[in-house]
């Protein structure tokens, strides 16, 4: 980002070339400080309103701006020759005025979109009048890097000459507003920010002004960038990152060090209030070991990824969800019950799962989504008709669910439970429970077994025997 604190005689201001826009005349300003550099375009009428606030307030000299002219203001020759003047003219008053650059001309050439301490002086007016209403409504902002980083660069400068008297400018009006902030979005984009040539997601960034985040989201900003997460990994519950090419959860966990390898990391890097944790849409190839940073999680989200196994999933005590939709799933193990012993929902939709067999021992799973996978068989149904709290299921999407009488032949290995069991998100009607019904009477006449009756059932046979 730029910083004309630092670099008041590294700056050039140049107006290389005009355009025309519905017949209107625009001059395209150039504006370069250090190795920082973006363009914003503005019409004459807006230099000239410019300069009457500049030599009313700023004693800038009257007569420095070329002139207007009525007649002819659209001819090649004159265009070029206002184009030189008006250039002159911003570097004219740029030398008079850069020990206060006051806020009208920087505001003229978009240094509150570009410079750390007018972009911030921005934010502190937006907080001072919006602040209060914000929280009230929300608590939750989303920043870009470039504001982020701003307040990271801001912090290590504690008393800029260029702040402002006026109050509603002041900087702790931006600490206030964060530390006060419930739910924070960082949302970035690999495209350059605005006319600069600033790219968000290369700016460093620090969150120690973040002081009850419960809610982190982190979008296409690349963590190993963050230097501090300040007493995030205290507060914060619900943590989402998304987009930023994640390759493991150590550059995550441990996103601030050097050195990210599980056998560094000690209490500091615990994230003791994390309960749901969205990897959603990145490059995670294995569940590796800094799972155990984050030992709360009752709730993982991996969907889009490019996972083929289940690992470190023991680490996690109290997991009750897990999503893997969208990964390369192909098989699961036998013994997963023994990774997944209390778990109650899993999504491995839209994987290239063939079996249900690993989901038999799942005694406590109440929802399962494999839709969208590749199950031909209607025979696996069987692997999970005798899960007892099984309710949701999805098998949409698969082979097997293009076949006649689908419905009724997933639901028949429910036995009784079928009427409990809502499939595809659709509850079974009474035709379905009747043609269940039959089927099972059919099986038990094909298997030569005599039906069972539990205590539930006896009701329905109380009436005496006679005797004979």
């Amino acid at each position: 980002m730029a910083c004309l604190l630092l670099n008041q005689d590294d700056v050039q201001v140049k107006i290389p070339s005009v355009e025309t826009v519905d017949n209107v005349t625009y001059y395209n300003i150039e504006v370069r400080i250090a190795a920082v550099k973006w363009t914003v375009k503005h019409r004459y009428n807006e230099f000239a309103e410019l300069h009457e606030i500049l030599v009313s307030e700023h004693c800038v000299e009257k007569d420095i701006l070329p002139p207007k002219k009525l007649i002819g203001n659209k001819s090649e020759i004159f265009v070029e020759k206002r184009r030189i003047g008006l250039e002159s003219y911003l570097n004219a008053v740029y030398q008079y005025l850069k020990k206060a650059m006051p806020r009208e001309f920087a505001l003229f050439l978009d240094f509150h979109m570009y410079d750390i301490f007018f972009l911030l002086q921005n934010m502190a007016q937006q907080f001072f009048a919006e602040g209060d209403s914000l929280l009230q409504t929300s608590q939750s902002y989303t920043f870009n890097p470039v504001q982020l980083h701003a307040v990271s660069e801001r912090l290590k400068q504690p008393c800029p000459p260029l702040e402002v008297v006026d109050k509603k400018f002041d900087f702790s009006h931006v600490l206030d507003f964060n530390s006060h902030l419930n739910t924070l979005i960082i949302q970035s984009s690999s495209d350059p920010y605005g006319t600069s040539n600033i790219y968000p997601s290369s700016l460093p960034l620090e969150l120690s002004t973040f002081k009850n985040v419960e809610n982190l989201t982190v979008d296409s900003y690349p963590m190993d960038k963050i230097y501090n997460m300040g007493n995030l990994r205290d507060t914060v519950k619900v943590l989402k990152v998304h987009n930023t090419n994640l390759k493991n959860i150590v550059d995550l966990a441990m996103c601030e060090e050097v050195h990210k390898h599980i056998t560094n990391a000690n209490d500091s890097h615990l994230w003791l209030q994390v309960t749901h944790l969205d990897l959603s849409n990145n490059a995670i190839e294995t569940i590796d070991e800094a799972i155990r940073l984050l030992p709360h999680i009752e709730s993982l989200t991996l969907n889009d990824n490019v996972l083929t196994e289940i690992s470190n999933v023991t680490l996690l005590p109290r997991l009750s969800q897990l999503h893997l939709a969208s990964n390369n799933f192909t098989i699961l193990p036998n013994d997963l019950h023994t990774k997944l012993g209390n778990i109650v929902f899993i999504d491995f939709s839209q994987n290239k799962l063939t079996t249900l067999a690993a989901f038999s021992k799942l005694y406590s799973l109440e929802g399962l989504d494999v839709s969208c996978n590749r199950i031909e068989d209607i025979e696996e149904v069987k692997n999970i008709g005798g899960l007892p709290c099984l309710e949701n299921l999805r098998l949409t999407g698969n082979p097997v669910s293009t076949i006649v009488d689908y419905r009724v032949k997933v639901l028949e290995p429910f036995g009784k439970r079928a009427v409990e069991i809502c499939l595809d998100n659709e509850k079974p009607n009474q035709k379905e429970l009747d043609t269940v019904s039959v089927l099972q009477a059919l099986r038990i006449a094909r298997e030569g077994k005599s039906p069972t009756f539990t205590a539930a059932d006896a009701p329905l046979f109380s009436a005496e025997i006679p005797s004979i």
